[in-house]
């Protein structure tokens, strides 16, 4: 497969399942003259086997009989061999499928950037890369046996007219009356498919935020009230997966119980037919053969139907993936940073960050404080100003080296931990190990082997949760932005490392400015500035204690998270 998947077709789910197959015509091209030699293969067996019965065995003709067995014999290996030819081919097309499609969506998601998990959930992609791909890959199997299946169909219908014009008129007008029968189910499924996947998705997110932010829901009380919420979403959802399994039984029943039934009626028809003299043994025999043989590309049809129809729900999906666009593209009339020192602000909660301090965001609900980091970095709209200037009207190089947001859930690439945390910087152990230690690491660096040169895993698997946060935040520290915003930056260790992080992180910054998000007293007591929100927009501001003694709602807040670091 080329390392260049090529540009996708977009505008619909048909047209994107099109271009995987004219990405790979050539594949395709001869995954289907497989598929048809080998289903053609399938119906010429009963006409052989009729010419042994009537022009060897009735006539007792040994040599007539015994060249019949032959052709037979190598018929069946011609079949056999086309059959596994025609699998391999098949394969290697689901195969770059759905490696053309993952290409495809890595790609997106790069371009995206920081923009992906504010457009869409963690468990939206996950559906989407896994699930949804091998449905794509599976539905182009239609492009093989499926091709193969209609002119099997043809075939074996000329086959019947030549024995008898009745039965091929059975034949010719029963098995369109099968797939027409499944038709309604299979648009049943479609719907049925399309809500569980999307039910799929908003579980598996709902699911990631409830772990990440199970620090602070305990802090706030609300495990048990989002605990019950997903167990709600599971219960609806698994109700949900009993639809699609409902629809998907019948239509697998029916693909299984029509073509026997057609096949019996069939049967029963010759049957009558030769005994009334009107086939003779061989024929009857044929007749039967060619019924048989119908049932696998009535299968065909029914199976390609099914996996058509899950394929179109799934290519739905990616291709509103690939309809994502970026942040807003850059404008012409760029402008440079204000100078430093400048005030930093957000425009819908009323935040103002005063330079040179240590300003913390406390809410009720995280996500709102998180939601004011990524407006006050640039990364949502409506823009944060900076010294009166929008942030979409600075040059965007220059307003990121200058502003850090510093996500809680940022990637961590496999590396030596010197690298890990260095990031694009080059800068001396001394500088690192500063780094390390004022986010309270190094007990990392003496945990691993090799210290700095110890190897850390892709996304730091072998870290722990805890000494993951830290590590995000040493590299945060090293690079020693202006503005650095950082998101619950200690809500993934203990008490007593959270103390000592709060102090270090506030000498660490001394005269930069800092924002941070969290609802812990320890950090809250270090704080220069506190703003209070609630629905999303600042209620107070002011120091800790003051706001302790001043807002009921903030004192009940960080109350619960005192008790919970005096419970341990």
């Amino acid at each position: 497969m080329t390392m260049d998947p090529g540009v996708p077709d977009g505008r619909s789910a048909g047209r994107y399942l099109w271009w995987l197959v004219t990405s790979q015509r050539g594949r395709v091209a001869a995954g289907a003259l497989l598929g048809t030699a080998w289903t053609i293969c399938l119906t010429l067996a009963p006409y052989l086997l009729s010419r042994a019965i009537d022009d060897g065995l009735a006539q007792g003709d040994g040599p007539a009989l015994s060249g019949w067995a032959a052709a037979l014999l190598a018929h069946g290996a011609l079949t056999a061999w086309l059959a596994i030819m025609r699998h391999r081919t098949m394969t290697r097309v689901r195969m770059d499928a759905a490696f053309r499609s993952v290409q495809v969506l890595a790609l997106q998601a790069t371009r995206l950037g920081a923009v992906l998990p504010r457009r869409v959930t963690a468990g939206e992609v996950v559906t989407i890369g896994f699930t949804d791909v091998a449905m794509m890959a599976g539905a182009l199997t239609v492009t093989g046996p499926g091709v193969g299946s209609v002119l099997a169909y043809v075939v074996v219908a000329g086959l019947l007219l030549s024995v008898s014009p009745l039965l091929a008129a059975v034949v010719l007008l029963g098995v369109p009356l099968l797939v027409v029968v499944l038709g309604p189910l299979l648009g049943r499924l479609r719907g049925a498919e399309t809500g569980y996947r999307v039910r799929q998705g908003e579980l598996a997110a709902r699911f990631g935020d409830i772990a990440a932010g199970l620090r602070v829901l305990n802090g706030v009380g609300g495990k048990d009230v989002y605990a019950e919420r997903y167990r709600r979403g599971s219960q609806d959802l698994r109700e949900q997966g009993y639809r699609v399994g409902a629809v998907t039984s019948w239509i697998q029943a029916l693909g299984v119980g029509l073509p026997t039934l057609f096949l019996g009626a069939v049967t029963w028809l010759a049957a009558r037919m030769a005994a009334q003299g009107e086939l003779t043994a061989g024929e009857l025999v044929a007749v039967y053969g060619y019924a048989a043989v119908l049932v696998v590309p009535v299968a065909f049809f029914i199976e390609g139907g099914y996996g058509l129809s899950r394929g179109i729900v799934a290519a739905r999906r990616v291709v509103r993936f690939l309809a994502l666009e970026p942040a807003a593209a850059a404008k012409d009339d760029l402008v440079d940073p204000p100078v430093a020192g400048s005030v930093l602000r957000d425009p819908v909660s009323g935040v103002e960050i005063t330079p040179g301090r240590l300003t913390a965001l406390v809410s009720a609900r995280p996500a709102e404080a998180a939601a004011v980091l990524d407006r006050l970095g640039g990364f949502a709209v409506p823009a944060a100003t900076w010294g009166g200037i929008p942030l979409s009207d600075i040059e965007p190089a220059r307003l990121r080296a200058r502003i850090l947001v510093a996500d809680n859930e940022a990637d961590l690439f496999a590396g030596t931990l010197r690298d890990v945390v260095a990031g694009g910087l080059d800068p001396d152990d001394d500088a690192v190990g500063r780094a390390l230690h004022a986010a309270v690491a190094d007990d990392i660096v003496r945990g691993l082997s090799g210290g700095l040169d110890g190897r850390v895993d892709a996304q730091g698997r072998n870290l722990s949760g805890g000494q993951r946060q830290r590590v995000r935040l040493a590299r945060a520290l090293l690079a020693d932005p202006e503005i650095l915003l950082s998101t619950e930056p200690t809500s993934a260790v203990d008490a007593h490392t959270e103390a000592t992080i709060a102090a270090r992180l506030r000498a660490a910054r001394s005269g930069r400015t800092t924002v941070v998000t969290t609802t812990s007293p320890l950090l809250l007591a270090h704080a220069d500035t506190v703003c209070y929100l609630a629905g999303g927009s600042v209620v107070a501001t002011g120091g800790h204690s003051d706001l302790l003694g001043e807002q009921p709602g903030y004192r009940a807040l960080v109350a619960r998270e005192d008790r919970r670091e005096a419970a341990r």
